[in-house]
């Protein structure tokens, strides 16, 4: 399963682990993806969304 909400696209960023020598490996930041119901065209529709997605969707009620 992918890890991208489907509300706003985000999906996991890569870059680079930094030691205390500087010392570079890779490593990935996934997002925080959770599930939610919501009522799309009047049904209710269980989605997987970031936190983050999730918050600026009730910021109106």
């Amino acid at each position: 399963m992918s890890r991208v909400c489907t509300y706003s696209g985000k999906g996991p960023q890569s870059g680079n682990k930094r030691s205390k020598s500087m010392i570079a490996t890779r490593r990935k930041w996934n997002v925080n993806l959770q599930t939610h119901t919501i009522i799309v065209d009047g049904k209710k529709t269980r989605v997987k969304m970031s936190a983050h997605a999730y918050r600026s969707l009730n910021k109106g009620n």
